[in-house]
């Protein structure tokens, strides 16, 4: 194996052990520094292939980045609402446009479950991991001090071929992580990924897929796996325009099924 394959397989089986997203751009940069180097030797050689270009893919699932265009005011007002709650507080709800949706649709049940605690809602609307590892790394957690984090994030990775399962799942993980190393007094609550469409799909499938791996992140004493998609779906599959109106976004109604599903856990971790 030459210098540069072993420095692609180094960047590689860190990221598989999630190791901290800060280190992963150094190991991508020393990779394609040291790839550079070798790459004269590699041509003069009959039996020394270059490496090809899909060797050296990175998950841009795992890769923070921030949004561009008009989602940066959403973002710029989460970050700003994680300076300005500094402090312990009791649930912060991490997440894309479902997660913002109780502030609309969801504002009347937050106010029923969650009006008498301090809870904060970090959710921006077409948010995918990699954008709230970004957050993470720009102090969103910093000074923040929840007693619970609720987490459903991944939807947004899943559209069409833009992130495979493996990709998604690693998404999440590397965020989970984030969480436990910058909060490791904080429960966290992973909700799986919600279905959506009308019917079956294979859009779907991926999902299931990622939540059944998910489900392994559960140990019982610091993460726990919340999976309430059945309710979300008939008897046929199909979802009902009254839990969601667009098969994406909950409706009041479906934000009642979130609260009730995960209530008894935020009773026991929160001591009411």
């Amino acid at each position: 194996m030459n210098t540069a394959q072993k420095q692609f397989s180094l960047s590689r089986g860190a990221s598989k052990k999630q190791i901290p997203i800060s280190f992963l751009s150094a190991l991508i940069a020393t990779a394609l520094v040291a790839f550079a180097a070798v790459l004269p030797a590699q041509n003069n050689s009959a039996d020394a292939p270059a490496p090809t270009a899909a060797a050296l893919k990175v998950n841009p699932a795992i890769v923070p980045v921030s949004r561009t265009g008009g989602s940066t005011n959403r973002q710029s007002l989460v970050l700003q609402r994680a300076k300005d709650n500094q402090g312990a507080c009791d649930v912060a709800f991490i997440g894309d446009s479902i997660t913002q949706g109780w502030e609309n649709a969801g504002k009347n049940v937050w106010q029923k479950y969650y009006g008498s605690r301090k809870c904060l809602d970090f959710g921006v609307g077409g948010d995918r991991t990699q954008h709230v590892l970004w957050r993470f790394e720009q102090g969103q957690l910093d000074g923040v001090k929840p007693k619970a984090v609720v987490l459903m994030i991944g939807t947004n990775n899943s559209n069409g071929n833009d992130n495979t399962e493996g990709e998604i799942l690693e998404g999440v993980q590397a965020i989970v992580e984030q969480l436990r190393a910058r909060l490791p007094e904080t429960k966290i609550l992973l909700v799986a990924i919600f279905p959506r469409g009308q019917t079956f799909s294979a859009q779907r499938g991926k999902i299931l897929q990622v939540n059944q791996a998910l489900a392994k992140l559960d140990d019982g004493k610091n993460v726990f796996f919340v999976d309430f998609g059945s309710q979300l779906i008939e008897a046929d599959g199909s979802i009902s325009k009254t839990v969601m109106p667009d098969h994406l976004h909950l409706s009041e109604r479906g934000y009642e099924i979130w609260a009730e599903a995960i209530e008894p856990k935020l009773k026991e971790i929160l001591g009411k």
